[in-house]
């Protein structure tokens, strides 16, 4: 659940981007769609997707995401989370558990927090693959843990996302993305619907300190 919120996230800067002027070097054009990209996967009208994704035949799960600037909401068979950009809330069905968090609390997934990134400390490039049009990201200085680079791959004609192949430590795994939508997305999709899970075991840390 942890790793693939990761990938999820790497997949939606990559949704629906287009070739660039000719002028431009190949990564004055990567950089420029990811940064276009990003507002509209991120922004105010918000996107969804669904994913699937297989490491390495170890861990596999699919789900789906919704983003509007800072808010969240992903559901997948064993865990689900709503943040509507000031509270998490953090849900185990197996455990049947829920966990309360500030937004912005590292806590709420210790091992996401280890993955934090500055988005200038990547490298970018673009080129024509044979199923479509491949973005690839190459962090500048690539530590032993961590991300070691994406390669995001999307339909030439269409520009949808297809799959993402991300190498962690030493092993890559692919993210296949399908039914992306930007845009007209409200603000109840992030409502935490509290009277589903009454009958779960609830713990608050807002008030924990940092």
């Amino acid at each position: 659940m942890i790793v693939r919120r990761i990938f999820i996230f790497i997949a939606a800067v990559f949704l629906g981007i287009e070739v660039a002027h000719a002028q431009q070097t190949n990564a004055e054009e990567a950089r420029n769609l990811f940064n276009s990209v990003y507002q509209m996967v991120f922004g105010e009208q918000g996107s969804t997707l669904h994913y699937d994704v297989n490491i390495i035949g170890i861990y596999k799960t699919n789900g789906t995401i919704w983003y509007k600037q800072k808010k969240m909401r992903y559901s997948e068979p064993r865990y689900a989370s709503w943040n509507d950009g000031i509270t998490a809330y953090m849900v185990d069905h197996k455990k049947r558990t829920v966990r309360i968090y500030r937004s912005d609390d590292d806590n709420k997934d210790t091992y996401l927090s280890k993955f934090k990134y500055n988005l200038n400390d990547y490298e970018y490039s673009w080129k024509n693959v044979d199923d479509g049009i491949e973005i690839t990201l190459k962090p500048k200085r690539a530590g032993l843990i961590g991300i070691r680079q994406v390669k995001g791959v999307i339909d030439r004609e269409t520009h949808y996302p297809l799959y993402l192949r991300i190498k962690v430590a030493f092993f890559w795994t692919t993210v296949r993305i399908s039914n992306f939508r930007s845009g007209s997305i409200g603000d109840y999709n992030f409502i935490f619907p509290a009277l589903q899970f009454k009958s779960y075991a609830t713990t608050d840390h807002r008030n924990d300190k940092k």
